[in-house]
């Protein structure tokens, strides 16, 4: 399976609480909800294709607290983001739940790039990670992305969970599209390509 990350961001960064005041409020967060005034026509059919091209999920655990309760209550198979939800595998790193309620949840435990690894090599198609900051730092850190998908929104949030630590392993990143949206939103994929390159002194 090609494993592909789909993030959204503010300019500065910031994934915390994008789709509402209350989705996430940890560390007194108080800016939610900054994405869904931005998500456009564009930014719909992008979710949907990228949602609906899927065969299977990979969540960290509070993205997988947010999205179960919401996506998995909806009940219209015809929706192109919570039937494929719904239909398809999921996998969920956590070391806490044993015993997911959302159909279709596998938990993943102990050696964690051992069991991503199988699953890359085992299945066909794409394991999509929506959200899910801790985990996508995690699996760049471990070589586990295949592909790197951004839509960075035209706003400063000024606080919050970025998905980059201000200290952390350096990444090249090959640019293999870029589109912008009518609103302003920015959606970029990306394809890891080893370490930077620096420039040294002549």
């Amino acid at each position: 399976m090609k494993l592909t990350t789909t993030t959204y961001l503010s300019v500065d960064g910031v994934m915390q609480g994008l789709g509402g005041p209350d989705e996430d409020r940890r560390g007194g967060f108080e800016r939610g909800g900054w994405a869904l005034p931005l998500v456009d026509v564009e930014a719909s059919d992008y979710l949907n294709q990228v949602y609906g091209g899927a065969d299977a999920f990979l969540f960290g655990r509070r993205t997988y607290d947010i999205f179960a309760p919401y996506w998995g209550a909806v009940t219209d198979p015809g929706n192109p983001i919570a039937g494929p939800l719904n239909s398809r595998p999921k996998y969920l790193v956590s070391t806490t739940i044993t015993e997911p309620q959302w159909v279709g949840t596998t938990v993943l435990r102990g050696d964690l790039a051992t069991a991503i690894g199988d699953l890359k090599t085992q299945q066909d198609g794409t394991l999509l990670v929506p959200g899910s900051g801790v985990v996508v730092r995690w699996l760049l850190a471990n070589d586990l992305v295949d592909q790197l998908d951004l839509v960075i929104c035209p706003v400063v949030v000024g606080q919050g969970t970025r998905l980059f630590p201000d200290s952390g392993p350096d990444l090249a990143l090959e640019l293999v599209s870029s589109r912008t949206t009518s609103r302003g939103s920015t959606i970029q994929t990306y394809l890891p390509a080893g370490r930077p390159e620096y420039a040294t002194s002549s």
